[in-house]
């Protein structure tokens, strides 16, 4: 299934201050969400973000907090966004049929929300690019077993273009010219 702008939105996942330095390569994970988040934005594909247990484990890093939108953060206790009624609420009212992941951590939080979300009967997509654990191994095990309950595992680049369809467009020279170079 190909990724729709207007039938998707994009959840970044728990990229927050005090977890962050435990992760492993966070700095790939951290460009890689922002650059996704800003093609989202040209696209008007929305963007929800969750933190879990802030007061603890603070608010989304300082990096990509202008780029992902203020009233969309979620905060939460569950590891699975949607297991937390506030969060399950705010994603099920956009109605998106297509929801892409990005975030931390690959085997905790993001493995289980998409779970939650395949057995919503949604299209799930996790980008292999931009999630991450404080172990490698945790990370691929997760992709693997998400890819075996039918959670499609996709690249930044994959939903870029999808949500652009075709070339010739305005904001496809817009991201060709400012993110693909």
């Amino acid at each position: 299934m190909l990724i729709h702008p207007n039938k998707s939105c994009l959840l970044v996942i728990d990229i927050q201050d005090k977890l962050v330095p435990a992760i492993h390569d966070p700095d790939t994970m951290i460009k890689n969400t922002r650059w996704l988040a800003e093609i989202a934005k040209i696209m008007e594909v929305p963007v929800l973000t969750s933190e879990q247990y802030p007061q603890g484990l603070g608010h989304t890093i300082p990096e990509l907090q202008d780029v992902l939108p203020a009233e969309n953060v979620m905060e939460k206790t569950f590891f699975s966004c949607m297991s937390e009624a506030s969060c399950n609420e705010k994603i099920n009212a956009l109605r998106p049929n297509q929801v892409i992941i990005t975030g931390m951590e690959a085997h905790v939080c993001v493995m289980q929300t998409a779970m939650q979300l395949k057995q919503q009967a949604r299209e799930v997509y996790v980008v292999a690019d931009a999630v991450s654990s404080r172990n490698p191994e945790d990370k691929a095990m997760a992709l693997e077993r998400m890819r075996q309950c039918g959670i499609y595992i996709v690249t930044r680049e994959m939903v870029a273009f999808e949500w652009m369809q075709r070339s010739g467009t305005e904001q496809f020279r817009h991201i060709s010219k400012n993110f693909l170079r």
